[in-house]
């Protein structure tokens, strides 16, 4: 019964389904063949820190969310910076930023969040159908049929389907890489030591050492989105009043995604030894680590992209809505989704290069005003902790959600006496 429109499951579900995306499989591939074995070192470091900046936004997202009289939840960093940075007596810095976070996020909507996903969805699809690559529009339309009917309902329709969608594709697709790295149990040791030192390479100078560590946070970042701002936009949703109990439900997000899930996807493709540059880029190089293991698992992983990039779409169609309802209010979200929905059926004509660019500009480029505000204000995160964590440990915690139960329990009846 508390204020929101979302469960935190459904909140974590719905930040994970737009993090748990083709980052983890098309971006960890994209690094190795970069930044070689050494970039996924600095991507489990980047997605390790990343946890504290995750909490930090995602708590400030429900502290100055606010309810608009439809009921829809309007929070995220537009309002932490706005309304964050007017308290510091910087209003016009703060309407500046949240300004610039809100053009970059309809843009990271538009790129990252929707024309990548299925520009490499495609590219899996069509890698096990040869004859669909000749008919791009067909399967463009199919994808704009499946967001469309899920978009059109809003956060609670997006949690919902995401709830379902989440557990089931990263369980499929943890198992799927248990197998692969059982089979290949001998190399896995090699293959840390290999992550490892071309971590620290210095044989190629310097320059060569920050090459990889700058591969490794970049796709760490367009992986987790941690520092990005945008989950804090699904996290101010949740029905909840506490807002530090949010942020540590939000943290769970890097570890998850980048502590796990990467990590698994690097090391299939090392011990599978794929990663030499001669079994295709992004998407198409993870689906040749698994084969080498099972030839017939191609299709599968065909399937998890496509629920990956379905379920990232349709979250990051969120993140845009409320960055359009921030500009335009609530009356004109339809166009939003007519646009979101024309870069659906685009994003799988253009070739990758061209869609990574436009997706790492716009998707990375929302940290600078977001970190901004989350370093002025993280002595407010910090003291909202202390007095959560006092709470918590002295037990008064317990006391308030039983007098809660109570009430409710005591509503219930009285409804049912009338």
């Amino acid at each position: 019964n508390e204020p929101g429109e979302i469960t935190h499951f459904q909140a974590l579900s719905s930040a994970l389904s737009a993090t748990v995306g083709l980052g983890n499989i098309a971006g960890v591939a994209v690094a190795v063949s970069l930044g070689g074995p050494g970039a996924v070192f600095w991507m489990i470091v980047a997605g390790f820190f990343g946890m504290s900046s995750k909490f930090a936004e995602c708590t400030l997202g429900v502290m100055y969310r606010t309810l608009e009289p439809s009921g829809k939840v309007l929070g995220g960093p537009v309002r932490y910076l706005s309304h964050g940075l007017k308290e510091k007596n910087w209003p016009r810095l703060g309407k500046v930023l949240a300004g610039m976070f809100a053009v970059l996020c309809l843009g990271g909507s538009l790129g990252g969040g929707n024309m990548f996903q299925a520009n490499q969805a495609f590219a899996a699809i069509s890698n096990v159908v040869p004859g669909l690559s000749e008919h791009a529009w067909i399967f463009g339309l199919i994808m704009v049929f499946c967001v469309g009917i899920v978009i059109i309902g809003g956060i609670r329709s997006i949690s919902t389907t995401a709830s379902f969608i989440v557990p089931f594709m990263c369980g499929i697709y943890i198992i799927s890489s248990i197998i692969v790295l059982i089979v290949n149990g001998d190399k896995i040791p090699a293959a840390f030591a290999l992550i490892f030192s071309s971590a620290f390479n210095f044989e190629a100078g310097f320059g060569g050492l920050v090459g990889v560590l700058m591969v490794g946070f970049q796709r760490a970042a367009f992986s987790n989105e941690a520092g990005i701002g945008s989950a804090a936009i699904a996290h101010s949703a949740v029905a909840t009043k506490e807002p530090v109990r949010e942020g540590i439900v939000a943290l769970l997000e890097p570890f998850i995604d980048t502590i796990i899930i990467c990590t698994m996807t690097s090391l299939v493709i090392i011990v599978s030894g794929v990663y030499d540059g001669k079994h295709g880029e992004g998407v198409n190089m993870a689906s040749s680590a698994f084969a080498t293991v099972m030839p017939w698992f191609p299709y599968v992983l065909a399937v998890i992209v496509f629920l990956f990039a379905y379920s990232t779409m349709i979250s990051w169609s969120y993140y845009g809505d409320r960055c359009w309802a921030y500009f335009f209010g609530e009356k004109h979200i339809a166009v939003y989704h007519v646009i979101f929905l024309t870069f659906t059926f685009l994003g799988t004509v253009f070739s990758l290069g061209k869609v990574l660019e436009f997706s790492d500009l716009m998707v990375l480029g929302m940290a600078l005003p977001n970190l901004i505000g989350v370093i002025v204000l993280s002595g407010k995160v910090k003291a909202s902790l202390n007095d959560y964590w006092h709470r918590f440990s002295t037990g008064q915690m317990a006391e308030t959600t039983k007098d809660v139960a109570i009430e409710n329990s005591e509503e219930k009846k009285a409804a049912a006496i009338s």
